[in-house]
């Protein structure tokens, strides 16, 4: 089993490992996935979220007492094991990927968690899923980490299902920091910044960024 990997922005090595140490640590189960991802995937493990943003997230979806739980962006299933361990029970989380590969490992780990009753994967284009569901149930909590293009449509099609005080969760809103170096213009960052921007002034929502991991915006839906 490895040490987490310190992926809280501006926080060194050291001062992350206190931050985790003084949270809810990774269990045992938690620090196999983040191995496993890291020997399979090398560099694309990267996309898989900090531990303190995956216990942020267990509470989150406890403290909203949420029921239906919808996440954009499963990977190999650190996020959905975390949003998952939440839910009362009865509760469903609705995990929408395109990758197999990815996801067969997510898959393994519900089982192994005891989680794979309460957690839906919808293989495909994430908008598809997300307009193909009905308004009721309405959704508690949204959490949306995947191609930054599609950021702004996943929203919408998230928002207009979400019930009033229910939460859509945003990762990787600062971009390594790339949001503010207007020297940087590739597709991801312009439409990162974009998105921002929309959702400052989205009057529908409350808004709130926090500096946690590569950056995570909350929108309570008003």
């Amino acid at each position: 089993m490895s040490d987490p990997a310190p992926r809280q922005l501006g926080v060194s090595a050291e001062l992350h490992r206190y931050l985790v140490d003084h949270g809810t640590p990774p269990d045992v189960l938690q620090r196999d996935l983040i191995a496993e991802t890291h020997e399979r995937f090398g560099d694309r493990a990267g996309m898989q979220i900090d531990p303190v943003q995956g216990a942020f997230l267990t509470m989150l979806v406890r403290l909203l007492d949420a029921r239906l739980v919808v996440e954009v962006g499963t990977f190999t299933g650190y996020s959905s094991v975390c949003l998952a361990r939440g839910l009362p029970p009865g509760g469903r989380l609705i995990c929408c990927d395109i990758s197999e590969e990815f996801t067969d490992v997510a898959r393994r780990y519900w089982e192994r968690a005891g989680l794979a009753d309460r957690v839906e994967l919808r293989l495909g284009p994430a908008l598809d899923t997300l307009e193909a569901l009905p308004a009721d149930p309405p959704i508690d909590l949204a959490f949306i980490d995947a191609d930054k293009e599609g950021y702004r449509a996943y929203y919408e099609a998230i928002l207009a299902r979400t019930r009033p005080g229910g939460l859509i969760v945003v990762d990787n809103v600062l971009w390594s920091g790339r949001v503010v170096d207007h020297e940087n213009n590739d597709e991801s960052t312009v439409a990162i910044r974009q998105f921002n921007d929309a959702l400052a002034r989205d009057d529908r929502v409350e808004v709130v960024m926090l500096p946690l991991g590569d950056g995570v915006t909350l929108a309570r839906v008003r």
